[in-house]
């Protein structure tokens, strides 16, 4: 059975900072693009960031971009979320996924319904 799953969530204080990790289980990830997304209490899940296959191109959502890094060990398949300068409205659930890689031509996927597996979630807290 295939499996993502996440850790590295916690509490934080406002400035503070997270790593979060996504281990692979039951196949390996390496031809896959990878992303991670967040879902707040009554909101939908969007988007965080997304890496392809080979790890050379990337993608940010904006209200992400200066403070978040993604990255991947392609020796051992994990996927890293390394979270600077974490603020209160980053406070939610955290999910990585795993869409099948696409060619250069095509951009890294932004939609749930571009990725077929996913994580069970780790949760990120960020007080104020």
């Amino acid at each position: 059975q295939v499996h993502l799953v996440e850790s590295g969530g916690g509490l934080v204080q406002a400035g503070g900072s997270l790593k979060l990790s996504c281990a692979p289980s039951g196949r390996s990830f390496s031809s896959y693009d990878m992303g991670w997304f967040r879902q707040a209490p009554g909101t939908e899940r969007q988007i965080v960031a997304a890496i392809s296959w080979s790890g050379g191109r990337t993608y940010y959502a904006d209200f992400v971009k200066g403070r978040f890094t993604i990255s991947r060990d392609d020796a051992k398949n994990p996927v890293y979320l390394q979270m600077n300068s974490l603020k209160p409205e980053d406070t939610a659930v955290y999910y990585c996924a795993a869409a099948p890689g696409r060619s250069l031509a095509r951009p890294l996927g932004r939609f749930e319904y571009e990725y077929a597996y996913w994580g069970q979630g780790t949760q990120v807290t960020v007080s104020s």
